[in-house]
Protein backbone atom coordinates (compact mmCIF):
# COMPACT_ATOMS: atom_id res chain seq x y z
CA UNK A 1 0.00 0.00 0.00
CA UNK A 2 0.87 3.60 -0.56
CA UNK A 3 -0.65 6.97 0.03
CA UNK A 4 0.47 10.08 -1.37
CA UNK A 5 -0.61 13.58 -0.67
CA UNK A 6 -2.26 15.44 -3.08
CA UNK A 7 -2.46 19.73 -1.72
CA UNK A 8 -4.32 22.33 -2.94
CA UNK A 9 -3.23 25.64 -4.61
CA UNK A 10 -4.29 29.14 -4.47
CA UNK A 11 -2.28 31.43 -7.05
CA UNK A 12 -1.04 34.44 -5.22
CA UNK A 13 -0.60 35.47 -8.77
CA UNK A 14 -2.32 35.24 -12.21
CA UNK A 15 -1.89 37.47 -14.73
CA UNK A 16 -3.13 36.49 -18.20
CA UNK A 17 -0.98 38.66 -20.70
CA UNK A 18 -3.45 37.89 -24.09
CA UNK A 19 -4.58 35.24 -26.36
CA UNK A 20 -2.15 32.82 -28.27
CA UNK A 21 -2.43 31.39 -31.94
CA UNK A 22 -3.68 28.32 -30.75
CA UNK A 23 -6.25 29.33 -28.89
CA UNK A 24 -5.43 28.68 -24.97
CA UNK A 25 -4.26 32.23 -23.21
CA UNK A 26 -0.84 32.79 -22.51
CA UNK A 27 -0.60 33.21 -18.33
CA UNK A 28 2.07 34.19 -16.04
CA UNK A 29 1.40 32.93 -12.33
CA UNK A 30 3.25 32.16 -8.87
CA UNK A 31 1.46 29.50 -7.71
CA UNK A 32 1.18 28.68 -4.13
CA UNK A 33 0.75 24.84 -2.76
CA UNK A 34 -0.94 24.91 0.80
CA UNK A 35 -1.57 22.20 3.67
CA UNK A 36 -5.31 21.23 2.41
CA UNK A 37 -4.67 17.78 1.09
CA UNK A 38 -6.99 14.77 -0.72
CA UNK A 39 -5.16 11.71 -0.15
CA UNK A 40 -4.64 9.11 -2.77
CA UNK A 41 -4.12 4.96 -1.73
CA UNK A 42 -2.68 3.11 -3.78
CA UNK A 43 -3.02 -1.02 -3.97
CA UNK A 44 -1.32 -3.29 -6.73
CA UNK A 45 -3.97 -5.13 -8.90
CA UNK A 46 -5.11 -6.59 -11.90
CA UNK A 47 -6.41 -3.72 -13.29
CA UNK A 48 -7.09 -0.44 -12.68
CA UNK A 49 -10.19 0.60 -10.46
CA UNK A 50 -10.92 4.07 -8.59
CA UNK A 51 -13.07 4.52 -5.44
CA UNK A 52 -13.82 7.84 -3.61
CA UNK A 53 -15.52 8.75 -0.02
CA UNK A 54 -16.89 11.65 -2.48
CA UNK A 55 -19.92 10.42 -3.67
CA UNK A 56 -20.18 13.41 -6.40
CA UNK A 57 -16.38 12.55 -7.04
CA UNK A 58 -16.79 10.61 -10.22
CA UNK A 59 -13.12 9.31 -11.27
CA UNK A 60 -14.00 8.47 -15.18
CA UNK A 61 -15.06 11.99 -15.86
CA UNK A 62 -11.87 13.20 -13.38
CA UNK A 63 -8.35 13.81 -14.72
CA UNK A 64 -7.40 10.75 -11.94
CA UNK A 65 -8.42 7.99 -14.70
CA UNK A 66 -7.07 9.66 -18.05
CA UNK A 67 -3.54 9.90 -15.48
CA UNK A 68 -3.85 6.28 -14.87
CA UNK A 69 -4.23 5.59 -18.83
CA UNK A 70 -1.27 8.02 -19.94
CA UNK A 71 1.06 6.22 -17.70
CA UNK A 72 0.13 2.98 -18.12
CA UNK A 73 1.14 4.02 -21.89
CA UNK A 74 4.03 5.67 -21.30
CA UNK A 75 5.30 3.10 -19.26
CA UNK A 76 4.17 -0.20 -20.78
CA UNK A 77 3.50 -1.41 -18.07
CA UNK A 78 0.38 -4.08 -17.53
CA UNK A 79 -0.26 -4.15 -14.12
CA UNK A 80 -3.21 -2.45 -12.11
CA UNK A 81 -4.13 -0.90 -8.84
CA UNK A 82 -7.34 -0.11 -6.64
CA UNK A 83 -6.57 4.17 -5.98
CA UNK A 84 -8.85 5.42 -3.42
CA UNK A 85 -9.20 9.15 -3.22
CA UNK A 86 -9.80 10.52 0.06
CA UNK A 87 -11.58 14.24 -0.84
CA UNK A 88 -10.99 17.24 1.35
CA UNK A 89 -10.29 19.76 -1.46
CA UNK A 90 -13.49 21.09 -2.36
CA UNK A 91 -14.74 20.06 -5.96
CA UNK A 92 -14.86 22.48 -9.14
CA UNK A 93 -13.52 25.41 -6.29
CA UNK A 94 -10.17 27.24 -8.12
CA UNK A 95 -7.99 24.89 -5.94
CA UNK A 96 -6.75 22.38 -8.30
CA UNK A 97 -7.88 19.62 -6.77
CA UNK A 98 -8.22 17.04 -9.92
CA UNK A 99 -4.88 18.90 -11.33
CA UNK A 100 -3.21 18.16 -8.04
CA UNK A 101 -5.10 14.36 -8.09
CA UNK A 102 -3.53 13.67 -11.19
CA UNK A 103 -0.11 14.77 -9.93
CA UNK A 104 -0.75 12.36 -7.40
CA UNK A 105 -1.97 9.56 -9.61
CA UNK A 106 1.60 10.17 -11.82
CA UNK A 107 3.76 9.64 -8.84
CA UNK A 108 2.04 6.73 -6.93
CA UNK A 109 2.09 4.56 -9.92
CA UNK A 110 5.09 5.84 -11.41
CA UNK A 111 6.18 4.77 -7.42
CA UNK A 112 3.97 1.36 -7.72
CA UNK A 113 4.83 0.12 -11.28
CA UNK A 114 8.33 -1.38 -12.97
CA UNK A 115 10.02 0.31 -14.69
CA UNK A 116 9.86 3.85 -12.94
CA UNK A 117 9.97 6.83 -15.57
CA UNK A 118 12.18 9.93 -15.14
CA UNK A 119 11.18 13.46 -14.10
CA UNK A 120 11.24 14.69 -16.71
CA UNK A 121 9.25 11.86 -18.84
CA UNK A 122 6.11 12.61 -15.58
CA UNK A 123 6.63 16.23 -17.00
CA UNK A 124 6.32 15.47 -20.16
CA UNK A 125 3.20 13.98 -19.59
CA UNK A 126 1.62 16.37 -17.49
CA UNK A 127 0.81 18.82 -19.66
CA UNK A 128 -1.44 16.13 -21.84
CA UNK A 129 -3.35 16.43 -18.87
CA UNK A 130 -3.70 19.48 -17.33
CA UNK A 131 -2.02 23.27 -17.51
CA UNK A 132 -1.59 22.84 -13.55
CA UNK A 133 -0.83 18.86 -13.20
CA UNK A 134 2.51 20.48 -13.62
CA UNK A 135 2.99 22.40 -10.63
CA UNK A 136 1.81 19.72 -8.29
CA UNK A 137 4.46 17.68 -9.80
CA UNK A 138 6.63 20.23 -7.89
CA UNK A 139 4.55 21.60 -5.02
CA UNK A 140 5.80 24.44 -2.84
CA UNK A 141 6.13 27.58 -4.76
CA UNK A 142 6.70 28.16 -7.89
CA UNK A 143 5.80 30.37 -11.47
CA UNK A 144 4.18 29.24 -14.09
CA UNK A 145 4.03 30.43 -17.33
CA UNK A 146 3.06 29.47 -21.02
CA UNK A 147 -0.74 27.83 -20.63
CA UNK A 148 0.65 27.03 -17.03
CA UNK A 149 2.64 23.87 -17.68
CA UNK A 150 6.23 25.63 -17.72
CA UNK A 151 7.08 25.56 -14.71
CA UNK A 152 10.55 27.21 -12.09
CA UNK A 153 10.26 26.59 -8.69
CA UNK A 154 10.74 29.55 -6.16
CA UNK A 155 12.26 30.13 -2.62
CA UNK A 156 9.51 28.93 -0.55
CA UNK A 157 6.52 31.85 0.63
CA UNK A 158 7.45 32.35 4.69
CA UNK A 159 4.97 30.82 6.33
CA UNK A 160 1.20 32.22 6.51
CA UNK A 161 -2.12 30.95 7.65
CA UNK A 162 -4.96 30.65 5.02
CA UNK A 163 -8.50 30.73 5.47
CA UNK A 164 -10.60 29.61 2.48
CA UNK A 165 -14.19 30.27 2.48
CA UNK A 166 -16.29 28.27 -0.60
CA UNK A 167 -19.08 29.74 -1.08
CA UNK A 168 -22.14 27.39 -1.71
CA UNK A 169 -22.86 28.19 -5.37
CA UNK A 170 -23.55 25.36 -8.12
CA UNK A 171 -20.76 23.96 -9.84
CA UNK A 172 -20.72 25.58 -13.31
CA UNK A 173 -19.59 23.78 -16.67
CA UNK A 174 -16.03 24.28 -18.58
CA UNK A 175 -16.45 27.07 -15.16
CA UNK A 176 -12.65 28.51 -16.28
CA UNK A 177 -13.10 28.10 -20.15
CA UNK A 178 -15.92 30.66 -19.81
CA UNK A 179 -13.87 33.06 -17.12
CA UNK A 180 -11.22 33.16 -19.87
CA UNK A 181 -13.78 33.88 -22.22
CA UNK A 182 -14.93 36.96 -20.60
CA UNK A 183 -11.71 38.65 -20.19
CA UNK A 184 -11.36 41.67 -22.20
CA UNK A 185 -7.78 42.88 -23.74
CA UNK A 186 -7.88 45.44 -21.28
CA UNK A 187 -7.79 42.42 -18.59
CA UNK A 188 -4.90 41.52 -20.08
CA UNK A 189 -1.41 42.49 -18.30
CA UNK A 190 2.35 41.92 -19.52
CA UNK A 191 3.60 39.89 -16.57
CA UNK A 192 5.23 42.28 -14.13
CA UNK A 193 2.95 41.85 -11.11
CA UNK A 194 4.36 38.04 -11.28
CA UNK A 195 7.71 39.67 -11.89
CA UNK A 196 7.42 41.60 -8.25
CA UNK A 197 6.32 38.96 -6.44
CA UNK A 198 9.03 36.65 -8.00
CA UNK A 199 11.11 39.29 -6.49
CA UNK A 200 9.34 39.83 -3.32
CA UNK A 201 10.03 35.60 -2.59
CA UNK A 202 13.69 36.16 -3.89
CA UNK A 203 14.28 38.70 -0.70
CA UNK A 204 11.65 37.19 1.96
CA UNK A 205 9.30 40.07 1.79
CA UNK A 206 6.10 39.68 0.39
CA UNK A 207 2.32 41.15 1.27
CA UNK A 208 -1.11 40.51 0.91
CA UNK A 209 -1.01 43.80 -1.12
CA UNK A 210 0.98 42.07 -3.89
CA UNK A 211 -1.26 39.37 -4.62
CA UNK A 212 -3.13 40.11 -7.93
CA UNK A 213 -5.55 37.59 -9.74
CA UNK A 214 -7.20 39.02 -13.04
CA UNK A 215 -10.15 36.55 -12.71
CA UNK A 216 -11.54 38.84 -10.29
CA UNK A 217 -12.45 41.71 -12.85
CA UNK A 218 -14.93 39.23 -14.17
CA UNK A 219 -15.65 36.37 -11.68
CA UNK A 220 -18.05 38.32 -9.38
CA UNK A 221 -20.97 39.28 -12.24
CA UNK A 222 -20.01 35.33 -13.10
CA UNK A 223 -21.00 33.43 -9.55
CA UNK A 224 -24.28 34.88 -8.63
CA UNK A 225 -23.90 36.66 -4.90
CA UNK A 226 -19.84 35.90 -5.06
CA UNK A 227 -19.69 39.45 -4.09
CA UNK A 228 -22.13 38.91 -0.78
CA UNK A 229 -19.49 36.43 0.39
CA UNK A 230 -17.25 38.38 -0.55
CA UNK A 231 -18.38 41.09 2.22
CA UNK A 232 -19.56 38.92 4.86
CA UNK A 233 -16.14 37.34 4.52
CA UNK A 234 -14.56 40.82 5.30
CA UNK A 235 -16.87 41.88 7.68
CA UNK A 236 -16.04 38.59 10.03
CA UNK A 237 -12.34 40.18 9.80
CA UNK A 238 -10.75 38.91 7.03
CA UNK A 239 -8.33 41.42 4.94
CA UNK A 240 -7.60 40.99 1.65
CA UNK A 241 -9.87 38.67 0.48
CA UNK A 242 -8.77 37.32 -2.75
CA UNK A 243 -10.02 34.72 -5.78
CA UNK A 244 -8.75 30.97 -5.74
CA UNK A 245 -7.56 30.50 -9.10
CA UNK A 246 -10.95 30.29 -11.19
CA UNK A 247 -13.46 30.54 -8.27
CA UNK A 248 -15.16 30.71 -6.46
CA UNK A 249 -12.95 29.99 -3.35
CA UNK A 250 -12.10 33.22 -1.37
CA UNK A 251 -9.21 33.05 0.44
CA UNK A 252 -6.86 35.48 2.97
CA UNK A 253 -3.17 35.26 3.86
CA UNK A 254 -2.28 35.63 7.29
CA UNK A 255 1.00 35.78 9.53
CA UNK A 256 -0.75 35.16 12.84
CA UNK A 257 -2.12 32.09 13.55
CA UNK A 258 -4.13 32.41 16.06
CA UNK A 259 -5.72 35.42 14.35
CA UNK A 260 -6.15 32.90 11.39
CA UNK A 261 -7.99 30.48 13.81
CA UNK A 262 -10.43 33.08 15.31
CA UNK A 263 -11.63 34.00 11.90
CA UNK A 264 -11.66 30.53 11.27
CA UNK A 265 -13.83 30.09 14.19
CA UNK A 266 -15.93 32.67 13.33
CA UNK A 267 -16.72 31.62 9.87
CA UNK A 268 -17.82 27.88 11.41
CA UNK A 269 -20.33 29.41 13.79
CA UNK A 270 -21.90 31.47 10.74
CA UNK A 271 -21.93 27.92 9.23
CA UNK A 272 -20.06 28.33 6.18
CA UNK A 273 -18.25 25.90 4.83
CA UNK A 274 -14.68 27.31 5.26
CA UNK A 275 -10.99 25.71 5.35
CA UNK A 276 -7.63 26.56 7.82
CA UNK A 277 -4.37 25.69 6.23
CA UNK A 278 -1.21 26.71 6.37
CA UNK A 279 1.32 27.31 3.61
CA UNK A 280 3.92 24.42 2.59
CA UNK A 281 7.28 25.06 1.82
CA UNK A 282 9.01 23.67 -1.82
CA UNK A 283 10.03 19.95 -1.78
CA UNK A 284 10.84 17.61 -4.26
CA UNK A 285 8.12 15.36 -5.17
CA UNK A 286 9.78 14.20 -8.32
Amino acid sequence: MLTVKAPAKINLTLEVLGKRPDGFHEVRSVIQAINLCDSLVFRLSDSIEFGSDNPDFVPKESLVSRAAALLQQASGCSKGAKIEVEKRIPLSSGLGGDSSDAAAVLLGLNELWPPRLKPANLLELAPRLGSDVAFFLYGGTARAEGRGEVVTPLPSLPRKWVVLLMPPLRRMEEKTRQLYGRLKPSHYSDGQITDRMVVGLTRGAVSSSMLFNTFENVAYDFFPKLKVYKKHFLKLGADHVHLAGSGPALFTLLEDKAKAEDLYTRCKDQGMECYLADTLSSINRL
